[in-house]
């Protein structure tokens, strides 16, 4: 297990290689630094964000906004989907909003909501919309995958209602409740950022993005966008560390 965990990260560090070295090779052959800088260059440009005096305050308002829609998405997930899950009419009511919801472009959401909302609240408006559908969808189908005979068993024998959301329910649906989670951040963070380049409020990456490709400052859009990538990959590796424990402790407890 361990020499293949060892070649797994082989693996994904030789892919990290191949593309630091696709973009240097590409920046080569461009040879200009204000059309696509060098690794190099991009590296420098991300360490000098770092030192402005807002950067805090600019990542800083995008993880609230993030968290801030993903803590609504997730709620209203919980409600509306456990209630698809377990009633057959409300998941054939649910599912073609679900569905619209998915399929309408972004950019007409973030639109709309630049006319409905204050600017620092469309990016938030957005990230429920991308998100909700995710988990929604998740916590329905994962509830009704669960045995039926099991939930059966337990009302024979007369567990606890506390007994059978704890062991039956909870352990069922978790995976699903996991992988929504985990998709939903992914094409949530997007979608934020996306919303603050043309809702444009006082702090953001997206603003400082959009600002920075006003003046042709192309190595600090790229800088933007590595931060957002790094902000991304550091939240889904959270929920994995919380998806792990949550399994460990499942397993481990008496």
């Amino acid at each position: 297990m361990k020499i293949s965990s060892s070649k797994n990260r082989g693996y994904t560090l030789l892919s990290i290689l191949f593309l630091l070295g696709t973009w240097k090779v590409a920046s080569m052959l461009i040879g200009s630094e204000l059309i696509l800088p060098a690794p190099e260059q991009t590296a420098l440009s991300v360490g000098e964000l770092f030192l402005e005096q807002d950067f805090i305050r600019i990542v800083s308002a995008t993880i609230v906004r993030g968290l801030l829609g993903f803590a609504i998405s997730f709620l209203l997930a919980i409600i509306l989907g456990t209630w698809a899950g377990i009633s057959a009419p409300f998941h054939a009511f649910l599912q073609p909003i679900l569905v619209t919801i998915r399929s309408t472009p972004v950019i007409s959401l973030i639109l709309l909501a630049l006319i409905w909302f204050d600017v620092g609240q469309v990016p938030v408006f957005i990230a429920i919309l991308t998100m909700f559908p995710f988990i929604c969808t998740n916590i329905a189908e994962g509830i009704r995958n669960l045995d039926p005979k099991l939930i059966v068993m337990a009302r024979i024998y007369r567990v606890p209602t506390r007994r059978i959301l704890k062991d039956i329910y909870l352990p069922g649906i978790s995976p699903f409740i996991f992988s929504g989670v985990s998709s939903a951040m992914g094409f949530g963070w997007r979608a934020i950022i996306i919303g603050e380049v043309l809702s444009q409020p006082q702090y953001g990456i997206g603003t400082f993005m959009q600002n920075a490709q006003t003046y042709l400052l192309v190595d600090k859009v790229i800088a933007w966008t590595v931060i957002a990538i790094v902000l991304s990959y550091l939240f889904d590796q959270l929920i994995q560390l919380i998806e792990k424990y949550s399994l460990t402790w499942k397993y481990h407890q008496p």
